[in-house]
């Protein structure tokens, strides 16, 4: 069996799975903010994470705040920003390839408190143009509220030039949130040397529990309480901590530091395969090929074929990808993403997403590339559309 679904959501990984049936045996389970013996334990225990995590990604342990993952990130940070920000900031710069979380938080904010979005371009490979982004700031100045622009897109696997972003922003004093949620624990990051203000993470996104996570801040005094209770999070996140989860976000991040050299041979297993196949059948399209991308993720098309019927037949093989975003995969029309790429729906719709972690190489890829050799040779005789 080969799950490829990891932009989707990782599987518990080995190591986090181990300590979780080590962990359940324990009598370490308190409320972490109970001044009693096992309550302050725990919390320590939470520290400790808090330590290590922010040494993987390289930030102050006090930059840095757990929480359900990115969702909840997100609506904390713009929260933070734009509920607080002067009425004379009205601009937010964005992108047309954000996570959909993004257009719908910043579609309340516009209702809400009238701000304006304003879409930076992109290129054929979805990449931010840097000299339209300027632009924009040359045209709006000291009205921008904020810059939010994704680290690495969850389709494609594209990367974004996140740091010369940074700069940029630094440059004309406006505040950058990066959507780091596809970057942490699949490739290098450091929120220091980023130049980022915001960053978020989702612990299922690198194989830790599900509803786990957390934000950084660059300054944190910045971020303001979104979900109100007591001193948790140092007053920022009400709600007892998921002090487990936490743990194991923990483990799979340090994980991914001891393991993250095995991201130089699953790009080359990964490019050998998108060769292949483009050899084998010269129409096969693998949407961002041109532009650094994530080292495991292939966005693939045989136009004239839907996505849907390769998904469905890979998994007559044991094989598990999604369509474009998992989120989305239900929706078989070319994503809002590929259409911001100006991909036509021939290519759009036959898209599928295979997304591997730094655990799988060459073998794994041989297997797709069998599977998919057999399905392209059976569905182009019968196309969809």
């Amino acid at each position: 069996m080969i799950y490829a679904d990891y932009n989707g959501s990782a599987p518990l990984l080995p190591v986090v799975r181990e300590y979780l049936k080590k962990r359940i045996d324990t009598e370490i389970y308190a409320n972490p903010n109970a001044i009693h013996s096992i309550g302050q334990k725990v919390f320590q225990g939470i520290e400790k994470c808090r330590e290590v995590i922010a040494e993987v990604v390289e930030c102050y342990p006090d930059q840095l705040y757990f929480n359900s993952g990115s969702s909840e990130g997100v609506s904390h940070i713009l929260f933070s920003v734009l509920e607080y920000a002067p009425k004379n900031k009205n601009i937010v710069i964005t992108s047309p390839i954000e996570h959909a979380v993004i257009p719908k938080a910043l579609k309340f904010y516009q209702e809400r408190r009238g701000f304006k979005l304003e879409m930076v371009d992109i290129d054929d490979n979805g990449v931010v143009l840097m000299n339209s982004l300027e632009k924009l700031f040359q045209k709006h100045g000291e009205t921008i509220a904020l810059v939010t622009i994704m680290a690495v897109n969850n389709e494609t696997g594209v990367i974004q030039p996140y740091e010369q972003i940074a700069k940029l922003c630094q440059q004309y004093r406006v505040e950058f949130f990066c959507d780091t949620t596809q970057l942490i624990g699949k490739g290098d990051f450091s929120f220091r040397s980023s130049g980022v203000d915001y960053a978020v993470c989702s612990g299922h996104k690198v194989g830790a529990l599900t509803g786990t996570g957390f934000v950084m801040a660059k300054e944190p005094t910045k971020l303001k309480s979104h979900v109100f209770g007591s001193t948790q999070e140092k007053g920022l996140r009400g709600g007892t901590q998921h002090y487990i989860g936490v743990e194991t976000l923990a483990i799979a991040l340090s994980d991914f530091q001891t393991h993250k050299s095995k991201l130089k041979n699953l790009s080359e297993a990964r490019l050998k395969f998108e060769a292949k196949m483009k050899k084998t059948f010269p129409e096969v399209v693998v949407v961002g090929d041109k532009v650094p991308r994530l080292a495991g993720t292939s966005l693939m098309s045989y136009p004239g074929i839907h996505g849907q019927a390769v998904q469905i037949e890979l998994e007559s093989h044991d094989i598990f990808v999604t369509t474009s975003a998992a989120c989305s995969d239900n929706q078989p029309e070319t994503s809002a993403v590929l259409k911001a790429m100006a991909i036509n729906d021939d290519v759009g719709r036959g898209v599928i997403r295979i997304s591997l972690s730094y655990s799988h190489g060459d073998k794994d890829y041989l297997q797709l590339e069998d599977a998919l050799t057999s399905i392209y040779t059976k569905l182009k005789k019968i196309k969809s559309f």
